[in-house]
């Protein structure tokens, strides 16, 4: 399949789930129904959580995000690390229980009190069983999606031709992200990016929107938390070659994309977000923090 092909047949997928099914009612998890990865996202507006598996909502929770001053980011990132029990370097050594870390910067999910209201420093707080046991679910390297209030839309194209480098990461899940602001794609595999190349869009991009691969239906549309309608938004990525069997990018795409893969739509810049995020100890800011986060003994993962 084309990577042209495989975009349009995203669009044009069959909706799941809606905004007024049961699991909206309460915080709660089910068990796993498989191996696919899990994905999850967090909607700033509504302060709720929602996981999926294979498209299938199988996880809900109230969340208290960042108050003013200390906004919770939108965009796509990954789990770097987890600790059942952390303390925050940043606050005055604050519990962070069951904590998920999704940037350098210290935002997190973790445990912590919901007043009902954003609240934190900029982390993503839950009830504590609930943390816990989406903590016994997740792993590195998984994708978590933060959308929120609509944002304003500035493109700003990514230049540079497409790169594919599969050999940094060899097995895990597969997401593609594609960002309207940037007007490029990445490949990400176990959290890692292993390729990228521009994207071409007919119109903007105005919504977050999230897809997965099945087995039986093909690329299906995933609804968001706060989705009412699933409206269709034609896109294609860059002409960059006659066919697929002369475009590189196209046929290493076509060897790692199969069922449980997701792809994530997106109106924000990757630039602050996995798109552009370097390793670790090339980060600017705070190295001996980040030091200390990559010799800690009691996390996992770490990138």
């Amino acid at each position: 399949m084309s990577l042209a092909a495989l975009i349009l047949l995203a669009t044009a997928g069959r909706a799941v789930g809606t905004d007024s099914a049961p699991i909206e009612n309460a915080a709660r998890i089910a068990p796993a129904k498989s191996e696919d990865p899990m994905l999850v996202v967090v909607d700033l507006a509504s302060q709720r959580l929602v996981a999926y598996r294979d498209g299938e909502p199988v996880a809900t929770s109230p969340v208290s995000t960042g108050k003013p001053g200390y906004g919770t980011p939108r965009g796509v990132f990954t789990i770097l690390q987890k600790k059942s029990f952390h303390r925050s370097n940043l606050y005055s050594d604050a519990p962070m229980p069951f904590m998920q870390r999704l940037t350098w910067a210290g935002v997190a999910l973790h445990a912590g009190n919901l007043p009902g209201y954003p609240a934190s420093h900029g982390c993503i707080r839950l009830p504590h069983d609930f943390a816990r046991k989406l903590f016994a679910q997740t792993r590195t390297g998984m994708t978590v999606m933060v959308v929120g209030q609509r944002p304003s839309i500035r493109s700003r194209p990514v230049t540079g031709p497409a790169w594919w480098r599969s050999g940094l990461a060899t097995r895990g899940p597969v997401t593609i992200v594609v960002s309207g602001a940037d007007r490029r794609m990445i490949v990400l595999r176990d959290g890692v990016q292993i390729g990228s190349a521009p994207a071409a869009f007919d119109g903007v991009v105005e919504r977050p929107q999230a897809y997965v691969l099945r087995a039986d239906s093909g690329w299906t549309r995933v609804t968001l938390p706060g989705e009412h309608v699933t409206p269709r938004i034609p896109f294609a990525v860059a002409d960059t070659g006659d066919a697929e069997a002369g475009d590189p990018f196209q046929r290493a795409l076509a060897t790692v994309v199969g069922p449980g893969a997701t792809m994530l739509v997106t109106p924000e810049s990757l630039a602050a977000g996995i798109g552009a995020m370097p390793a670790p100890r090339q980060l600017s800011g705070d190295e001996e923090l980040i030091e200390e986060w990559l010799a800690d003994d009691g996390m996992t993962g770490g990138r």
